[in-house]
């Protein structure tokens, strides 16, 4: 199992809105990054633990826990002529685009800030507090997992 982080902005998905969906799951859609990509279709396993971070938003963090639920399979949302993630260059027979299927574990009873992270000594190194880092989604590392899950 590994850790992630995956981020989103809360006006377009939030971990709320996860919590209202049957069944608390959902599809994580939208990637249109290609490291990204390739950490949903290569990296990214079932089983492994998200933590749902809230961006571009004041102030921005961690919300809570998700579980991906589904390996990395195509994102048909780039075939959908009426979806705000439509590609012209992927297909069916020829996907551009990834993505995975997630379910909410725990919303946090607080949001543990970016600005909270950025001063623990432990997280200093975490790549959401790297200065022009605008990936969507980050790996974590067990031992930083670990004390973010402490800060509850």
């Amino acid at each position: 199992m590994r850790y992630w982080l995956f981020k989103s902005e809360p006006n377009c998905f939030s971990i709320d809105d996860l919590s209202h969906r049957p069944k608390q799951t959902a599809f994580w859609d939208g990637v249109r990054n290609y490291q990204v990509r390739n950490m949903l279709r290569d990296e990214i396993r079932q089983g492994d633990l998200v933590f749902f971070y809230h961006s571009s938003c004041v102030p921005p963090g961690i919300a809570g826990i998700i579980e991906v639920v589904k390996n990395g399979y195509p994102d048909f949302t780039a075939w959908d002529l009426q979806s705000d993630h439509y590609d012209p260059k992927s297909t069916p027979d020829n996907p551009r685009w990834y993505m995975v299927d997630v379910k909410l574990i725990k919303k946090f009873p607080r949001l543990i800030s970016l600005d909270e992270i950025k001063k623990h000594p432990k997280l200093k190194n975490m790549l959401i507090t790297r200065k022009g880092n605008r990936l969507s989604i980050t790996p974590v590392t067990s031992d930083e997992w670990k004390v973010i899950s402490s800060l509850l």
